[in-house]
């Protein structure tokens, strides 16, 4: 088989690569290969602002998918070889595909914490299915980490004890500073408010035990929709241990032959559990089952043969998503950014950025096919994302956290209990990053002004009145 355009990858950023393909070069052959039988695409979009989108992620059936973009072959297949001299593509059980240019999109793999049978990593559906096969049983479980994965398995779950072991000493710190972590340590104590929207279940297919021990592709951000999170205890408990790292973890029979005890926690049950987590601050606690919540590490490695590959394990790629090889891209979860980026935008690995740099991979393939250069698309002037936390609508914009500013910068804040969060990074009297918690309303405005870098010193404090209408000032 030959494809004009080859990309490897069933998640966000492969398929968001192929549409736009098969969309911007109709006359080529392109070919998708996923190594499960479903793909990841994303649905129901709505254009917040210049730089702001939210989306759905559905997983579809890979032929199904196939039939609605007439444009794109799939092949279904794990990858088991490229030949960047022959410019061939070996996958398992179909054979070699012949490519002009090709585009890795293969992700990264959890980060486990360990690999005992009671660490469960959560990254794709498959992950979900067996968590909420054991989540059914469970009375305690223990979350570690503390990014997006984390904080809302924390905030969805009910009917269960949860033990929370985070490394820093404000919860979601991934994403948010630890006055807006205050705010949602509130939240986690209120009584979830229960919406009754419909929801699209995803689709799924589970391989059988002996099957090929590879990833499904990340899931998409409304990931907990349409599972069983429920645990069997009647009312839900949340007990937090701040600055920790997992020292261990040992099965009951290691427990029991220990000289440790289990922390007492009031409130919560006591008794025996299927496994043990010893904490470096000495503290042990038992659960039915560990997630492990700690982040993906890049799975370039497999291809360092042929590409430039960093430490981490990601493919370094340069501002139109080329790697070192000239007919060879990368995008999403798997590649690092090579270029010195605008001042305002960070990589992050998030299904945002995943869409974004799949999308300008294909721009920049047909591109270099006609023998012209590629331009960055404008969503990589700013970092923008929007996600939901403990129930809030969450935007986080630019160098939201100060990050890049050598801590020389201002924070302007205003809290409504309950109700939002709004701190804006300011520097020389310019706006650098801005967090909003809840329906602030405030997203394109302060885009707008990181963007423009508009001198805000004479408004001072103001900027952030609740009695002025900042919209009007900056339309």
């Amino acid at each position: 088989m030959h494809a004009d355009y080859l990309v490897i990858g069933g998640g966000i950023a492969g398929v968001s690569c192929a549409e736009m393909l098969a969309y911007s070069a109709p006359e080529s052959s392109v070919v998708l290969v996923t190594a499960t039988t479903m793909v990841k695409a994303v649905a129901d979009i709505s254009q917040l602002t210049k730089l702001l989108t939210s989306f759905n992620v559905v997983e579809k059936d890979a032929m199904e998918w196939e039939e609605e973009h007439a444009g794109v072959k799939v092949v279904q297949g794990l990858v088991t070889g490229l030949d960047s001299s022959k410019k061939t593509v070996t996958v398992q059980n179909f054979g070699e595909i012949v490519f002009t240019k090709v585009c890795i999109c293969t992700g990264g793999r959890p980060n486990l914490i360990s690999d005992s049978p009671f660490v469960l990593g959560i990254r794709d559906t498959e992950s979900v299915i067996r968590f909420q096969e054991k989540l059914g049983q469970a009375s305690r479980v223990v979350i570690v980490g503390n990014g997006g994965i984390a904080t809302e398995m924390v905030y969805e779950l009910d009917n269960v004890e949860i033990v929370w072991a985070i490394k820093d000493t404000s919860v979601s710190s991934v994403f948010v500073d630890p006055g807006a972590g205050e705010f949602f340590i509130k939240e986690l104590h209120k009584d979830k408010v229960e919406t009754d929207k419909p929801v699209k279940r995803m689709k799924y297919t589970v391989r059988g035990e002996d099957g090929p021990e590879f990833q499904g592709s990340a899931l998409g951000p409304d990931w907990h929709k349409g599972f069983n999170t429920r645990g069997c205890e009647r009312g839900k408990k949340t007990h937090v241990e701040y600055e920790v790292e997992v020292k261990q973890i040992m099965s009951k029979e290691e427990f029991s032959g220990s000289n440790l005890v289990q922390e007492k926690l009031e409130e919560f049950e006591e008794k025996d559990f299927n496994v043990y987590v010893e904490l470096n601050n000495g503290k042990v606690f038992g659960c039915d089952f560990v997630v492990s919540a700690t982040g993906v590490v890049p799975g370039g490695e497999v291809f360092k043969h042929v590409v430039n590959v960093n430490e981490e394990g990601a493919i370094v790629i340069d501002d139109s998503m080329r790697t070192s090889h000239p007919d060879i891209y990368a995008a999403g979860d798997v590649c690092s950014a090579g270029w010195v980026p605008a001042f305002h935008w960070v990589q992050m690995r998030l299904w945002t950025q995943a869409r974004q740099m799949g999308m300008q991979a294909a721009r920049s393939m047909v591109t270099h096919m006609a023998g012209e250069e590629s331009e960055l698309d404008f969503c990589f002037e700013m970092f923008a994302h929007v996600t939901k936390f403990f129930g809030h609508k969450v935007v986080l914009l630019g160098l939201y956290n100060g990050q890049k500013l050598d801590k020389q910068y201002e924070v302007l804040l205003r809290v409504t209990k309950g109700l939002e969060y709004v701190k804006t990074v300011m520097k020389d009297g310019k706006m650098q990053g801005a967090l909003l918690i809840g329906e602030t309303d405030l997203e394109e405005t302060f885009e707008n002004l990181i963007l423009n870098q508009l001198d805000l010193t004479v408004y001072g404090e103001d900027l952030l009145d609740p009695d002025i209408d900042i919209e009007d000032y900056f339309d």
